[in-house]
């Protein structure tokens, strides 16, 4: 089968979406599927089977950043991939987004499945705009969510017919890795955007409240934004023990959460799904997370790990402690999360998705 994959967010920006995508695309190549991705980005990239339709844009919304591309031309040239590449079967990413997906649901000549991966309490933009968005909701063929959170999120919109299909994850990566050589002592390990929407002040806060009982802990922080500076708050001898790692490269983050022996996530909201908890979990770490809609069904509070209330450093600092000093805690966290994780493997998500595309396009 010949399928387009569209992603709405710049490929040479980290996220969760871009990750899905060039995993998702992988397993469906290993099956045999003939796989073209199109995507913005920020920078020229070069790599086989992406072909980059527009330059993104940093676009500001609810607390985050989102790199996105909605030029004219990049409109043109999405039309231009779909005809040459004359797919089976297009499967866009956030199509109501205005970026490269919703081009594509616009342009498609084959059937469009999308999947629908954001989720927020409440959205003004979207309420303002579902009326015209409603005419690219009509030309997709199969509508699939990530979870229920992202279910209803579009479904209180726009219709209930939508089918939930979870991100996959790479188990295997993150279940075997040797750990990243570092410095003695402790970690509890973060991953992601800094940024205030997914936590990283309230994560800050707590390692200065850990670090006083806990000498020998270190802060290790994978990924960048506009929150770095966070850190600079921490007394010296604390902000000491905060290795920053900028951004790292997807493949080469399972040797962190090896070496760690805490995952923190303290979103404040807006998280549909949480891949960075399976993969947290996948690595048997025992993780500590915001009781958030999307968080709350990828993690068993006290059975995979614990959830805390968003935005209170308080509790989380006091549930990475709990961790911390009570190793059969840690040790039953980590073991139920790595076995909750393989429910989320690639195997069984891709033959879904195929199932779906199979459907679709008749």
């Amino acid at each position: 089968m010949r399928i387009v994959q569209v992603c709405p967010y710049a490929w040479d920006a980290p996220g969760g979406v871009q990750v899905h995508v060039r995993q998702l695309s992988d397993r469906l190549r290993d099956r045999g599927h003939d796989v073209v991705i199109l995507a913005p980005s920020l920078r020229p990239v070069r790599e086989v089977g992406v072909r980059i339709v527009g330059r993104a844009l940093r676009i500001h919304y609810q607390g985050t950043v989102a790199p996105i591309g909605f030029t004219p031309g990049s409109f043109v040239r999405v039309g231009r991939e779909l005809r040459s590449f004359r797919p089976d079967v297009v499967h866009v990413h956030e199509p109501l987004a205005p970026s490269t997906s919703m081009f594509a649901t616009i342009r498609s000549h084959a059937p469009v499945v999308a999947t629908f991966h954001a989720f927020a309490e409440r959205s003004r933009l979207l309420d303002v705009a579902a009326p015209l968005l409603r005419a690219v909701w009509r030309k997709l063929a199969a509508r699939v969510a990530v979870s229920g959170a992202a279910a209803s999120f579009m479904g209180s919109r726009f219709g209930d017919d939508l089918r939930i299909v979870p991100n996959g994850v790479d188990i295997e990566a993150f279940s075997g890795a040797e750990p990243a050589k570092l410095a003695p002592g402790r970690r509890v390990l973060w991953v992601g955007r800094l940024d205030r929407q997914k936590g990283f002040p309230v994560a800050v806060r707590a390692f200065a409240e850990l670090a006083p009982a806990h000498p020998d802990l270190t802060l290790i922080v994978a990924g960048d934004g506009d929150e770095r500076g966070a850190v600079s708050e921490l007394l010296p001898g604390i902000r000491d023990r905060v290795l920053m790692l900028g951004t790292v490269p997807h493949a080469e983050l399972p040797a962190y959460h090896a070496a760690a022996d805490v995952f923190v996530a303290p979103a404040l909201g807006q998280e549909s799904f949480g891949i960075v908890l399976v993969e947290a979990m996948a690595a048997g770490l025992p993780v500590v997370a915001s009781a958030i809609a999307g968080y709350d069904e990828v993690i068993r509070d006290g059975i995979d790990g614990i959830l805390v209330p968003p935005n209170d450093q308080h509790a989380l600092a006091a549930a990475i402690g709990r961790v911390l000093t009570d190793p059969e805690l840690a040790r039953r966290l980590g073991e139920s999360g790595r076995e909750r994780a393989t429910e989320f493997s690639w195997d069984s998500i891709t033959g879904d998705l195929e199932g779906i595309y199979e459907t679709t396009a008749g």
